[in-house]
């Protein structure tokens, strides 16, 4: 063996070359009749081990500097296995590290225990899985480990792993998940954090007797949401359907057919652009309660953030901790703000007109006007974008909501603080043009009882008191085909069935949907939907 030496491939060589190498290695153990993808770990002396429940049996000796008294570490005897992270030897003496789902621990391999066997170390690498057995001990640098009296190999990794420092490449990382969630244990933590948010999620309904069902994912009609849908084929039944937009009609069959209180963790798909906050693959929460209004489910929305924000941070205390760190908004208070009154405080702060919502003058002369005195006061529009969504727009309502889009919903994150962090916004009272499945107001009836959520600048939630008018919901439906007649894409369909639904009646009742990825990003700070996306879809590579 070599005096010191921290991996077990030729430094420099290509990956071709470093590839052969491992698989000589793997021949090598064949040859010895062992093999180099074992899979008979229950057998063994002393049960298998987590690294986790090892490092509990010493908890009491270890110091506030993490280091573990070496007196006071009883020897006792354990079987571990994991990864192989970290090796390096000193002559007669090799450490290696190893990881396993619940932590890592050190591995000491001391020629004079091991005897012949010591000579083994030479076929494992970086990335390699082993078994270890031994007693507990710590190390003079307080290092608790395993000093091994037993050790095999049990998986062979062919490729190397990469460096904390050479797998940044952020395109990379998401094609290789299965290195990158090794390589960088941040990422590990982030998806570790999205299991136990949808576990609060899930919890947290179910304590109020919400019943979890699972509903069609092929449709045969674009319902649900205003989205582009994909297209897709039975050829049993030679139906061409649709991948869902969203489960809302299928949920609200279920209020009819007396499931009051229902939900869904929903897999959804949109045929639209990719962005750091859209993917076109995506999760969703949505779930329904009957004899409900919108209102009881902002004071519900609060409830639930704050909860599974506080069941995170209880499965995941050191990381959460580091995400509070960084983050830019608060859970303290909330505000809720009406459409209307959002865009007056914008135009306020922007020292804008109240004829800019109108769009009437956004081709003429006043928008040069218009723009010098908003950036005066630091609101960078985006007018040209405004301009076309406004020349698109059919009515009143379309317009009001155009305007909030780019005058108000921009700045909400700088126009809502509290102790220096942003306060989720509830914007509430839509139009009733944009809000083709929510029900109308008493009080008036070009709005609608909705709320979004707006969380640091970015929507969260959506939901509504449901619209339970069958003759108002078929209205409703043939003004989205009559839109889509007339080219735009965004569209629902007529769902005659739905209809009948509702013409047996479905109870007051109020909804709401969230995105489950976004929710993940704004908990653990993760810049990019993509970040709390496993496996997010690419173009193919060439190779």
């Amino acid at each position: 063996m070599s005096k010191k030496k921290q991996s077990r491939s030729p430094q420099g060589a290509s990956e071709e070359t470093l590839i052969a190498t491992r698989k000589a290695k793997a021949a090598r153990l064949r040859e010895r009749g062992e093999n180099p993808f074992a899979n008979d770990v229950g057998e063994g002396e002393w049960p298998l081990s987590e690294l986790a429940s090892v490092r509990s049996c010493f908890d009491a000796v270890r110091g506030e500097d993490g280091r573990y008294e070496a007196e006071a570490v009883e020897a006792k005897p354990f079987r571990v296995a994991g990864r192989v992270l970290f090796l390096r030897t000193f002559g007669a003496m090799t450490f290696v590290r190893i990881r396993d789902r619940t932590g890592e621990i050190q591995v000491l391999c001391d020629q004079s225990v091991l005897g012949d066997a010591y000579d083994r170390l030479e076929d494992f690498d970086l990335g390699d899985f082993i078994e270890a057995s031994g007693e507990a001990m710590a190390t003079k640098r307080g290092e608790l480990s395993i000093g091994a009296a037993t050790l095999r190999l049990l998986t062979k990794a062919y490729r190397p792993l990469p460096t904390k420092t050479s797998f940044r490449d952020v395109e990379s990382r998401y094609r290789q998940r299965y290195v990158d969630l090794v390589a960088n244990k941040n990422v590990a933590d982030v998806f570790r954090a999205r299991t136990h948010i949808v576990t609060g999620l899930r919890q947290f309904l179910d304590q109020r007797d919400y019943l979890e069902v699972e509903t069609p994912t092929m449709h045969s009609l674009v319902g649900g949401a205003a989205a582009k849908p994909f297209s897709t084929h039975h050829n049993a039944l030679g139906l061409d359907l649709f991948m869902r937009i969203a489960p809302e009609l299928y949920l609200k069959r279920l209020v009819v057919g007396g499931f009051e209180r229902v939900y869904e963790i929903a897999r959804c798909y949109r045929n639209e652009g990719i962005s750091t906050r859209h993917n076109p693959e995506f999760s969703m929460l949505e779930f329904y309660q009957a004899y409900a209004t919108y209102e009881t489910l902002m004071d519900l929305t609060e409830e639930l953030l704050r909860g599974v924000d506080a069941y995170l941070a209880d499965k995941m205390p050191e990381q959460h901790a580091e995400w509070m760190t960084t983050r830019k908004f608060t859970f303290e208070r909330f505000k809720r703000i009406p459409m209307h009154q959002a865009i007056a405080q914008a135009l306020t702060r922007a020292d804008l007109p109240p004829d800019v919502v109108e769009g009437v003058h956004l081709d003429d002369a006043p928008i040069k006007t218009w723009a010098k005195a908003a950036k005066a006061r630091g609101r960078v529009i985006d007018w040209a974008h405004y301009r076309q969504g406004a020349k698109k727009c059919g009515g009143a309502g379309e317009r009001v909501f155009c305007a909030y889009e780019y005058l108000a919903e921009p700045f909400l994150a700088d126009d809502y603080i509290h102790d220096g962090r942003s306060v989720p916004v509830f914007i509430t009272d839509y139009p009733f043009e944009v809000s083709p499945l929510a029900r109308k107001k008493d009080s008036d009836d070009t709005l609608v009882d909705r709320f979004e959520l707006f969380v640091h600048g970015q929507e969260l939630c959506n939901a509504f008191s449901e619209l339970n008018d069958p003759e108002d919901q078929a209205s409703r439906f043939q003004a989205q085909v009559d839109a889509k007649g007339r080219g735009a894409e965004e569209t629902m369909d007529y769902d005659h069935d739905y209809v009948r639904a509702l013409e047996h009646g479905m109870p007051p009742a109020a909804g709401f949907g969230m995105g489950v990825d976004r929710l993940t990003m704004m908990l653990t700070g993760s810049a990019s939907i993509r970040d709390v996306i496993l496996f997010p879809l690419l173009r193919p590579t060439s190779s």
